[in-house]
């Protein structure tokens, strides 16, 4: 395609960059097909190709499988999105029972249920873990190291819950944290409304009837394909970065609705096109008109000009378009699926190591299709004055019981955020809010006040993560 070669050049400098192994890149114009690339291999031991048929893990993408799910319930009568969820959960407990009363399916599809990033997801993944030497490479040792039981039953994942007794973050409905939890608990009640296990209705009623023929749950079907993606991790020593083969596949049978499909890029194309073309997969009706619009709906802004509707992000201003989107990261997983309505346009971009940027890869792509730059961007910030004296507040160190590790100081009079093993400078853009310089330049920090002023949380990575010691 006209352009297309500028743009193989950024993308095979990014994949040198970040070690990618490889990654597949698939966009339809209208449903059909206007550029399809693989970057690297399937299997680079091997020297085995990627193609568009190549099995990869989705992730977090599979949160709108479920919530698809979820409105499919609504239209057959079963469930309105506005139901309490404690009528198909009643063994649901946090430390607040007012709270949890008010928490509807429309706030576990929207993150807006006041569920703080915890660590029931670690522990269903356990099994998993036990077994994968690669875990460390992934993992926060700590976390690695201290685990307790595994959670591998719904009733085991709520007497986990149970124990934890957390405070919600904030009356729900009001306030969006980034929760897998929510997204296990949508599962359970699919499976209790519908009388199947969350699995068997994901496969009986959208996969089947939108012939997403390499699309699944169970990892024993891995064996039955041809064409799978090998995964990879990375670890850093004083060398570099190395890239090596792990054989291990994640599972966490009690939270599968959170992030355990395994797909490929013609799959996620045909997937898409449920709200592309209102509902409808050559002709056959996966969800009605008013239900895809309603997941489109953008119910919560969490960032500027960005919101979550059901299981998709929407950005209302993508150079004059609508952008919605999702992306996925676990263990061997890298992905990120959009929809542009208003072109006709989808794409999707699969990788089998984690934490590599697959999403800059495609909107690259995109970027060079609608006449930009490969890595032109449309969110601009401008720096804002802030005393130096202001920084203080926001030292210290957050942590979420997912592992993941936010550590802010101040070095040479300038506000940084301490990861993987080096610092970034932040420039203040208002409002509490930080962007990066070097790295991560879009991704915004915002510090949160508790009611008496102080800093207690930071919102980061779409969590709100507390301050270490809250």
């Amino acid at each position: 395609m006209k352009n297309m070669s500028k743009f193989e050049i950024y993308a095979n400098k990014l994949v040198e960059e970040n070690h990618i192994p490889g990654v597949g890149i698939g966009i339809n114009k209208s449903g059909e097909r206007l550029y399809e690339q693989g970057y690297g291999h399937r299997d680079v031991e091997n020297d085995l190709k990627i193609t568009p048929d190549t099995i990869f893990g989705i992730a977090s993408m599979t949160k709108s499988f479920t919530c698809v799910a979820i409105m499919q319930l609504q239209e057959a009568g079963k469930l309105s999105v506005h139901d309490q969820i404690l009528k198909y959960l009643p063994e649901f407990q946090t430390a607040d029972v007012k709270q949890t009363e008010q928490i509807t399916i429309h706030h576990l599809m929207t993150h807006t249920a006041g569920i703080p990033p915890t660590s029931t997801h670690v522990f269903a993944r356990k099994r998993s873990i036990d077994k994968d030497p690669s875990a460390k490479d992934y993992l926060d040792l700590d976390l690695v190291n201290n685990m307790g039981q595994a959670i591998d039953t719904y009733d085991e994942m709520f007497g986990f819950i149970e124990e934890l007794n957390y405070q919600l973050l904030a009356e729900p409905g009001t306030s969006f944290s980034y929760s897998n939890d929510s997204y296990g608990l949508l599962g359970i009640i699919i499976s209790r409304v519908s009388g199947q296990a969350y699995e068997d209705y994901v496969a009986e009623h959208i996969l089947k009837p939108a012939r997403l023929e390499r699309t699944f749950f169970d990892l024993e079907k891995l064996n039955s394909f041809e064409n799978v993606t090998r995964l990879y991790a990375a670890k850093t020593t004083e060398e570099g970065v190395s890239v090596y083969p792990t054989e291990i596949w994640w599972d966490a049978p009690a939270m599968r609705a959170a992030g355990y499909l395994k797909s490929t890029i013609n799959d996620i194309l045909r997937f898409l096109e449920i709200f592309r073309n209102e509902g409808m997969v050559d002709g056959v009706r996966i969800l009605s008109q008013a239900s895809v619009a309603q997941m489109l709906y953008p119910h919560f802004e969490y960032n500027t000009g960005i919101y979550y509707g059901y299981g998709l992000r929407i950005t209302s201003d993508y150079y004059g378009d609508t952008l919605i989107e999702h992306g996925g990261g676990l263990k061997g997983v890298s992905s990120l699926m959009f929809i542009l309505p208003e072109r006709g346009l989808t794409g999707v971009a699969l990788s089998s190591l984690a934490s590599v940027p697959s999403g800059r890869l495609l909107m690259g792509a995109l970027n060079v299709l609608g006449g930009r730059e490969a890595d032109a961007t449309h969110l601009h910030f401008e720096t804002e004055p802030i005393d130096e004296k202001e920084f203080q507040r926001f030292v210290g160190t957050y942590k979420s019981g997912e592992g993941m590790n936010v550590q802010i100081d101040v070095k040479d009079g300038q506000l940084m955020h301490f990861t993987g093993g080096s610092h970034n400078p932040l420039r203040h853009v208002g409002h509490d809010t930080f962007v990066g310089i070097e790295k991560n330049q879009h991704d915004t920090i915002r510090f949160i006040s508790n009611e008496e002023g102080k800093v207690d949380r930071v919102f980061y990575g779409s969590r709100q993560i507390l301050r270490d010691g809250k």
